[in-house]
């Protein structure tokens, strides 16, 4: 049987474990909790976009190889800008697919009918903003810059992205994507850019959880009366 003074230095780590990682058992169930029971499509805010795009028949549009008989082509896409066609080339350039006009970037008012086509009618626009820069916490990382950000006068404090360059409706943020996000990087651990499983801090604390498994499973074996009963019998056999 261990002895007491074992028996103790099992139950004084087990205890101060439990302490280091409690916090984090803690955000890893309140986080899958939290992931269980919301939709992934509210997250997403499908409810706040349009089910139905109109997208208009368009006429009249000239060759894109005309109109660019010095570039060569390696993706070519008909796109619609606030109503307007326009080829998007090679991921890079904006041009009118009527006129053959370059479109350097979107304004303000453009960028808010783009916004429009896919949120819903019922949602009122109460700002526009530009931005150049995201920092590696904000909630439009990643995606292509400048942007602008339309906000919506809704309590759920959504907000659509347009892309400046090609026109492109990015995508749309609100509340519960917000707190799905906050919760998703404390369950990853992953604090730059949420989506890496194989971080240092989440592997360290996945073994951390385990020794403390582990440590509670010897703390019983160490204290349980049943054990020492039946250790003491086999003692009692042999002598």
């Amino acid at each position: 049987m261990v002895k007491r003074k074992t028996a103790l230095k099992i139950r004084q780590a087990h205890r101060y474990l439990g302490i280091f990682i409690g916090i984090q058992f803690i955000m890893w169930t309140v986080s899958g909790l939290y992931f269980s029971w919301t939709d992934i499509d509210e997250i997403h805010g499908d409810q706040f976009l349009k089910t139905e795009m109109k997208h208009p028949n368009f006429s009249g549009l000239g060759s894109p190889t005309e109109f660019n008989p010095e570039i060569e082509m390696n993706s070519l896409q008909l796109k619609e800008v606030a109503g307007e066609p326009y080829y998007w080339i090679n991921e890079e350039i904006l041009q009118n697919a009527r006129t053959g006009e370059i479109k350097e970037s979107l304004s303000e008012t453009e960028a808010v009918e783009v916004a429009n086509q896919h949120i819903i009618d019922e949602l009122e626009v109460t700002g526009v903003e530009r931005i150049t820069s995201t920092g590696k916490h904000h909630e439009y990382r990643g995606r292509p810059l400048p942007a602008y950000v339309i906000s919506y006068n809704t309590s759920e404090d959504i907000r659509a992205y347009v892309s400046e360059t090609d026109g492109a409706f990015r995508t749309l943020r609100h509340r519960d994507w917000r707190w799905f996000d906050f919760l998703w990087m404390t369950h990853t651990m992953d604090y730059e850019g949420r989506d890496n499983f194989n971080n240092l801090i989440l592997r360290a604390f996945s073994l951390l959880g385990l020794i403390t498994v582990l440590s509670g499973f010897l703390l019983w074996y160490t204290s349980s009366p049943t054990i020492r009963k039946f250790t003491n019998k086999k003692k009692k056999k042999k002598t």
